[in-house]
């Protein structure tokens, strides 16, 4: 038996980097996910697509979830934009999102909006209790994420 978590994080900062640079970083997948914390492995699938490899969380000697998921990037040098859109059948996730960029004038507004459907390998009874403990787990790596970004391009 299982249960599904719907996650959905927006997030903006500002920092000095130039639109493009901050594309640059962003757009390079691998080189983004250097940032991002708790990443077991990034495997490259092909065609612009990456399956992320977590490290599992738990409670004491106790594996609650570890999660694995595949989304394929676009980016857009023209708008500034970068996407990703689940790869269907890998893992226990599907992640879609997008990152947008905004000349500020001295530097750029970066806003990153992410939804998650992870399924949750244990009884749904425990829905009730785990799910909040997973959204909160979800939104502490992104809040790490943007904090590491925003040190390696320098706040505004």
């Amino acid at each position: 038996m299982s249960f599904t978590v719907e996650i959905t994080v927006q997030r903006e900062f500002r920092t000095a980097s130039s639109p493009e640079d901050v594309f640059r970083l962003l757009a390079d997948v691998p080189r983004s996910a250097s940032y991002f914390p708790q990443v077991l492995q990034l495997v490259d699938l092909g065609d612009n697509a990456y399956r992320w490899e977590m490290e599992k969380i738990g409670v004491g000697d106790y594996t609650l979830q570890q999660t694995i998921y595949a989304s394929r990037y676009t980016s857009d040098p023209a708008t500034l934009s970068v996407s990703w859109t689940p790869v269907e059948g890998v893992g226990n996730a599907l992640v879609e999102g997008h990152w947008t960029l905004a000349s500020t004038g001295g530097g750029t507004a970066v806003a990153l909006y992410s939804k998650g459907l992870l399924t949750v390998e244990l009884p749904g009874f425990l829905q009730f209790l785990l799910s909040p403990l997973v959204t909160m787990e979800f939104e502490g790596l992104i809040d790490r994420y943007i904090r590491n970004l925003s040190a390696a391009l320098g706040p505004e």
